[in-house]
């Protein structure tokens, strides 16, 4: 008898008892879900086997009496047995029963239960399918970890008991499964191309090779590739060849869709068409890349927790070094669009190769743009021209990417097709209605579907853009730069006033790759109709991953840290004025040009206590993504600094005012949030390098600029410092860890 406080089930009866039936008995056992586990199986040596291994409590040879009392019954056997079974037990069915089934396919476990049922299907009946498995089979391979860490695909029917899928889900996560809910034919139809397809590719590949005359050297001297992917076709025949059969349509449209492309392949090869083949293995090996590490780190799209954290430990010896950080990432996407569109191509170096970078160079490869790398930074764009983008199969991710989402609306409403833009939930609360109302002004057709004006963005394509003038409500580069791209396309003058100075990499790239912009004031205007050439960008260092390390040294004690080759473009060095005012001993050293953008190396030691200040809000445009830094420089600075004016920065990846002002508090600092900046009672004093922050428990709200900032924090901090929801952090600086330590923070990522 189970623990009763545990149980979910007073009797499971199980119809089949193999790999995977086993393996989840030995689940419901050890974590005492059930009372009493039953199975039925055609073999009675299976059966004497489940007892001796403890795994039920009667074994039977006919399934009805198996399930009679049973609330939960699990379907283990063939798929094409499904609707055998259903009819031996159907009389003797409590009304209330679960039943659920494990194998891989579906519509036709369905039309078995419609076959038996008519239209009265169980509302407890809700199919299943865990994606796990082992090249042995049987009831002593059964592993009560096997589904741990793999997914479990539940189809519930329209009728389905909510309360019975509840069940279930619990079940399966008490196996340690990520369940993901879909309908029939969406399952059949992805597993087809992503299980069903592979297997039958590697049966047929070691069928090929076998039928040779060289057969033996074949398999003798066969590389690691071939193990790997043929590994699968040592699977169980008599199943595959049941679910080639039962899922037969969705497979078909796959080994279609899979000739053709391999067709496309065997074509360029026979060409020679080098650049082609590039783009296509390029984009294949980006693609696997890109979608992986976004299903392993968002939330949304796996519906998953993050757990990833930062650890900062007091007791900082040094905070030293010279360090390269990541490329600006701001110049990094705009160096993919303006080369997609561009005729001729284009050579980057220093491309930022974090999430949201890669992000854009994902959509426009999705749009038909070859592309090679990244690779070191380096990456070459074959650029399509003005009009040679292509219709995306699917909808465009762009991860966190708000940049990569309001720039891409102004391009994509000008083209012959419609897009939809979706990203994680971090950029699917910020606001695109700034972006779309001034797009819809020029004749694009734009929505934004979420909530309050948030993405998803669906944009309807073939509309003739006008040209015209727009006064922006809110200083933003990216605002600013949408409605200049949707005036490439545009019939007349674009033009733009701002009512302060934002990032002009936009005027300035578009300038480098050939495209006349003027600037007057606070003014800029294009005129629609001209192209872009190719050309070479070099991607500077970000001065807003710089500002961590800057605040790192000003706050230290004899700190010293060199930054270089970091963009120093004039509308985004408010870092760097705004820490000279507050006393920071910070040199600008070697200034020279690069692509069109001036850098220089940065020198910041700490040798003095900083001071607070009113931040002159002149400033604030230049250094809107750096506040969350420049707020731990004031918690350590004497005195009271004020922000004002920064209103933008609550409609960020998180309301980073109200973010950074709880966790100031939680570390002890005093300050006061304002609906456009903030008050920070600095606990620094001149001469005194005391520690500032007590420890405490973060909440970044998974914004990479909170987590950084906060890290910093450690360097001053009286015991450790814990910030949740670090994964982010990789959208912009990938590396970030890796330098941090090795400047000396005592920080650990787990």
């Amino acid at each position: 008898m189970s623990d009763s406080s545990t149980v979910m089930f007073e009797k499971v009866a199980f119809i089949g008892l193999g790999l995977i039936g086993s393996s989840l008995a030995r689940v419901i056992r050890e974590k005492n879900l059930a009372k009493q586990i039953v199975a039925s199986t055609r073999s009675v040596q299976t059966l004497l086997d489940a007892k001796q291994l403890g795994l039920i409590d009667v074994g039977y040879s006919n399934a009805a009496e198996a399930v009679q009392d049973a609330d939960l019954i699990v379907l283990a056997l063939p798929v094409q047995a499904t609707q055998t079974v259903l009819k031996t037990i159907k009389s003797v069915l409590r009304a209330d029963v679960i039943i659920t089934d494990v194998g891989s396919t579906k519509a036709n476990v369905v039309d078995a239960a419609h076959a038996v049922f008519g239209q009265n299907i169980p509302t407890g009946f809700i199919p299943g399918h865990p994606i796990a498995g082992s090249e042995h089979s049987g009831i002593h391979a059964g592993k009560v970890d096997l589904f741990a860490h793999h997914k479990v695909i539940l189809t519930p029917l329209a009728n389905s008991d909510q309360d019975a899928l509840n069940k279930l889900i619990t079940l399966w996560q008490a196996a340690d499964a990520e369940v993901i809910c879909m309908d029939v034919q969406q399952h059949d139809e992805v597993l087809a191309h992503t299980s069903h397809l592979p297997h039958l590719m590697a049966f047929n590949l070691v069928e090929q090779l076998a039928n040779r005359k060289d057969n033996l050297d074949i398999f003798r001297y066969a590389a690691g590739g071939f193990r790997d992917f043929s590994r699968i076709a040592a699977s169980d025949p008599q199943m595959w060849h049941d679910i080639f059969f039962a899922n037969k349509r969705a497979i078909l449209e796959a080994v279609t869709g899979f000739e053709q492309q391999l067709k496309q392949f065997k074509d360029v090869i026979e060409r020679q068409d080098s650049q082609k083949l590039m783009g296509m293995l390029g984009h294949a090996r980006a693609a696997r890349q890109h979608f992986n590490h976004m299903l392993a780190n968002n939330p949304l799209m796996e519906k998953q927790t993050v757990t990833q954290q930062f650890r900062i430990l007091p007791g900082t010896q040094k905070f030293v070094g010279k360090f390269t950080v990541p490329g600006d990432k701001s110049v990094s996407h705009r160096s993919i669009m303006f080369g997609a569109i561009a005729e001729g191509t284009t050579h980057v170096t220093g491309f930022l190769e974090g999430e949201d970078a890669l992000a854009t160079l994902q959509a426009f490869r999705d749009m038909g743009v070859s592309i090679e790398g990244p690779k070191n930074g380096e990456v070459t764009v074959h650029g399509v021209g003005m009009h040679g983008l292509k219709a995306p199969v699917s909808a465009l991710y762009m991860g966190n990417s708000g940049t990569s989402m309001r720039l891409l609306s102004g391009i994509l409403s000008a083209q012959d097709f419609d897009t939809v833009m979706t990203g994680d939930p971090s950029l699917s609360k910020r606001p695109m209605e700034r972006i779309a109302k001034p797009l819809r002004l020029m004749g694009a057709q734009i929505q934004t579907t979420g909530e309050k004006g948030t993405p998803p963005v669906s944009i309807r394509g073939k509309q003739i853009l006008q040209g015209m003038h727009y006064d922006l409500p809110m200083a933003s580069a990216q605002v600013k730069s949408g409605i200049l791209l949707a005036g490439l396309w545009a019939q007349g003058e674009t033009s733009v006033t701002e009512p302060e100075p934002t990032r002009d990499h936009t005027e300035r790239m578009l300038r480098a790759f050939g495209y006349e912009v003027k600037t007057e004031g606070n003014k800029i205007s294009l005129t629609g109709g001209g192209k872009l050439t190719g050309t070479r960008i070099q991607v500077p260092s970000d001065i807003s991953s710089a500002a961590f390390f800057m605040v790192g040294a000003a706050i230290t004690q004899d700190a010293d840290i060199t930054l270089e080759a970091v963009g120093i473009n004039p509308t985004r060095t408010g870092v760097i004025e705004i820490l000279k005012q507050m006393g920071a001993d910070l040199s600008v050293e070697n200034q020279r040009i690069a692509g069109g953008e001036p850098i220089a190396d940065i020198r910041i030691r700490g040798t003095q206590t900083l001071k607070g200040i009113h931040i002159p809000e002149d400033q604030v445009p230049l250094a809107i993504d750096e506040f969350p830094a420049l707020f731990i420089a004031a918690a350590c600075a004497e005195g009271q600094t004020i922000l004002t004016g920064a209103a933008e920065l609550r409609v960020k990846e998180s309301d980073r005012i109200q973010v950074m002002a709880d966790g100031l508090k939680t570390l002890g600092i005093d300050c006061t949030p304002t609906a456009d900046g903030i008050v920070i009672n600095g606990k620094g004093k001149i001469g005194e390098w005391s520690t500032i922050f007590t420890g405490g428990e973060i909440e970044s709200h998974h914004d990479h600029r909170i987590a950084m900032s906060f890290s910093m924090a450690g360097l001053r901090c009286a015991a450790p410092i814990t910030i949740y929801g670090t994964e982010t952090v990789a959208t912009s600086f990938p590396t970030f860890t890796q330098l941090a330590q090795q400047a000396g923070l005592n920080l650990e990522a787990s």
